[in-house]
């Protein structure tokens, strides 16, 4: 009986002491205080000031497609109990009334006492300018994701969940990024700066040539600039454009009237390698240097192997990602500047094999969608608006986020039901008045009838409806879209499938196939899975490793053909893809890769696009693509659970004598190391699967080895642990 209450005893001083940490676990969270606002607004908000800094030849280019607004009066509000009385800091942006159980306070009050016990604080707040957005801080009391806001969305029901007079207001958690302090301010955010120094001065009577030796981004500054005069500069991605004043893209003209020496910075950032400073009068300047504006994202994977060219192109890649990388994910740094959802879709995916910074995907997934009532494709395009969806999709895999999922939830409803409701009497989509349908800059590529490429691109993100339904336990929904998907995946295979191509073809006319087989959703349906292993045998011979089926010649689609042939284990051909692909503008003198390239143009024409001499961006988003690829399918590293819970190394050396990279996860980072004899792995996250093949029987003294047969072994991975396997490579 003694032992009985002993150990009776000890439960209950384990329960005692676990609540006690869980307590003040709670009081070290709510001691963190950040800026909250309704979710996604800030992100509308950002975007649209963002996207409205384009200028082209010193004009303003807006956006060609609608814009939303944040909500302007929000609601915020929080439940607590507080052990002992408080000063609570309040900081808003906007007008605004507190109120605490109900009684509002007079006038703006900066701080508030509040008595302990259980109560109720509420924040009302107007601003049309910028954010309704809001820090509270206490030492138990702190504004977090945690608080419920609404914009006074009203639901009319009674308790028995029928239509009446009654309204009931509809809540969601707030949302926030990392505005930590009372003075960091959500509408005063602007990325950070440093200075940077040309590598090349050029000076002429009037006229000053600078060199970077890279392409950067920032703000161009003029020091120990005097006199009076008109003051031009041309910028240039390549040394022609910097010198061609009359058809640069981007150039700036002030006039200066100043006798005494200054250091004076352009309003405008730019993005450049070469600044041609044309000025008149009794204008000088002593020097010219740059304001690098950047993103402070932490680069945490990382790629080297036995290759230094194939090493140049990762370091290239990661670079270019890098200054796209800005408040969000945008497409190229000298021309747009906007947020594409083609381009930010690959940069989605780059990003979880370099930075995996979580924040900036749903940055950029929040203000492509806007708000409701949808009226149109994300960015007017049609194939845009499915790899929003299958963002969606990839950012659940990879970080296993259901909050996101949750905030984002009814969004992704009203879009999809826009989707249906285009559908046409086969339920197929095709492009009707208003939409542009994309797929890619391509010569004589028709976007004529029920295009498959778009077919594959709505059944995945019908799938990625199914799978966000069933997080939110919607099963009716859940169920309705797989039963949708299954039936287009279906139709796709009859009604785009030819035997005799051996292909898909491109599309359907007035309910026949037509004669033209591109590449487009033949390489979607192999990494998508939607074909048999005989269909994709068939598309490798007839359709990727076909010269005679229409050449991609874009980066953009690139990315997906070598991914495709990545699936299907031609990593020794992708390789050398690569290195004539992304080597060849190298050997060109890139230092950022393109948003297009074109091995048959030489000299100049490699910058025209658009009809424009200079219109080509040399520094595209979506030119960064074997990040991906060298992560994924050649260190082999993906997630097979969401958030890395479970995942596969699979090492494909494709050529390689050896590699070794990082691949970051949300609980630490997986590392690989593979050569043709020896392969180490080593991970902080989840329950992983080596899978490789040798020629010989693999030897690891740290695991079980589990032979598949074919000469394919396997082998458990625990975090914490390093397991070295000696094998011999095939």
């Amino acid at each position: 009986m003694r032992r009985y209450y002993t150990n009776t005893l000890k439960k209950w001083l384990a329960f005692i002491i676990c609540l006690s940490f869980l307590f003040i676990a709670d009081i070290a969270m709510a001691q963190q205080a950040t800026w909250i606002w309704y979710p996604g607004d800030y992100e509308v908000w950002l975007s649209n000031r963002m996207q409205n800094r384009r200028t082209e030849r010193g004009a303003f280019l807006p956006p060609f497609w609608k814009l939303d607004s944040h909500y302007a009066l929000i609601e915020f509000h929080k439940d607590f109990t507080l052990p002992t009385s408080e000063k609570v800091e309040l900081a808003v942006e906007g007008q605004y009334n507190v109120k605490l159980d109900g009684k509002a306070f007079s006038g703006y009050p900066k701080s508030i006492d509040i008595p302990a016990g259980k109560h109720r604080l509420s924040l009302k707040v107007y601003n049309q300018a910028s954010v309704p957005s809001i820090y509270v801080k206490s030492e138990h009391l702190a504004s977090d994701t945690s608080w419920l806001v609404t914009y006074e969305d009203k639901e009319w029901i009674d308790q028995s969940g029928k239509t009446s007079d009654v309204s009931a207001t509809k809540y969601v958690s707030a949302g926030a990024w990392n505005f930590d302090a009372a003075d960091k301010t959500p509408s005063t955010f602007r990325l950070p700066t440093e200075e940077h120094h040309p590598e090349k001065v050029e000076k002429k009577e009037h006229a000053i040539l600078v060199d970077f030796g890279k392409e950067i981004f920032g703000y161009a500054k003029l020091n120990g600039l005097k006199g009076a005069g008109n003051l031009k500069l041309c910028y240039g991605e390549s040394k022609e454009e910097a010198l061609s004043a009359a058809t640069c893209e981007l150039r700036d003209s002030i006039h200066f009237d100043q006798q005494q020496k200054i250091n004076y910075t352009m309003e405008g950032s730019r993005a450049f390698r070469y600044i041609n400073v044309l000025f008149d009068g009794d204008l000088s300047a002593d020097d010219v240097s740059m304001l690098y504006e950047y993103s402070p994202v932490q680069q945490r994977g990382s790629f080297k192997c036995s290759d230094d060219e194939i090493n140049k192109i990762w370091d290239v890649s990661a670079y270019t990602l890098h200054l796209n990388t800005r408040e969000f994910f945008i497409d190229g740094i000298k021309r747009d500047r906007w947020v594409w959802s083609g381009d930010a879709y690959q940069s989605y995916l780059m990003n979880y094999y370099l930075y995996f910074d979580s924040p900036t995907v749903t940055r950029t997934l929040y203000a492509l969608r806007g708000k409701d009532p949808v009226t149109s494709h994300i960015n007017t395009i049609m194939d845009y608006t499915f790899y929003w969806f299958m963002g969606i999709y990839d950012y659940y895999q990879y970080t296993g986020d259901k909050s996101f999922i949750k905030q984002m939830y009814p969004r992704m409803q009203s879009m999809m039901n826009f989707c249906l409701s285009r559908r046409d009497k086969d339920g197929l989509m095709k492009g009707l008045p208003g939409d542009w349908v994309f797929i890619d800059w391509a010569d004589k590529l028709s976007k004529q009838g029920e295009v498959s490429f778009e077919q594959l691109l709505l059944c995945r993100s019908m799938e990625t409806m199914a799978l966000c339904a069933n997080i939110m336990q919607d099963k009716t929904a859940a169920n309705q879209y797989d039963k949708l998907s299954k039936e287009l995946r279906s139709k796709i295979l009859t009604y785009y499938w030819n035997s005799q191509k051996h292909a898909l073809v491109h599309s359907r006319v007035d309910g026949k196939q037509t004669d033209n087989v591109t590449r487009y959703a033949n390489m979607f349906s192999i990494f998508f899975n939607y074909l048999t292993e005989a269909q994709k045998q068939d598309v490798k011979k007839y359709v990727l490793l076909n010269n005679q089926v229409q050449k991609i010649t874009t980066p953009y689609m690139r990315f997906y053909e070598l991914e495709a042939l990545c699936a299907m284990g031609e990593q020794k051909h992708v390789l050398q893809e690569m290195k004539a692909y992304w080597g060849g503008m190298l050997n060109l003198g890139a230092t950022t890769f393109w948003e297009e390239y074109d091995p048959s143009k030489s000299g100049a024409a490699h910058y025209a696009m658009y009809g424009r001499e200079f219109g080509k961006s040399l520094c595209h988003a979506w030119g960064a693509s074997p990040i991906y690829l060298l992560g994924k399918y050649y260190l082999g590293v993906k997630p097979t659970a969401p958030g890395y819970q479970q995942y596969l190394v699979e090492p494909k050396l494709g050529g390689l004598q050896w590699m070794e990279g990082s691949i970051p996860t949300p609980h630490g980072d997986i590392k690989v190391y593979c050569s043709t004899k020896q392969i180490k792995v080593s991970s902080d996250n989840g329950i992983g699967l080596l899978h490789f093949a040798s020629a010989s029987v693999p030897v690891c003294k740290d695991g079980t080895m589990m032979a598949k047969g074919k000469n394919i072994y396997e082998l458990s991975i625990e975090k914490g642990r390093q397991y070295t396997v000696d094998y011999s490579a095939l």
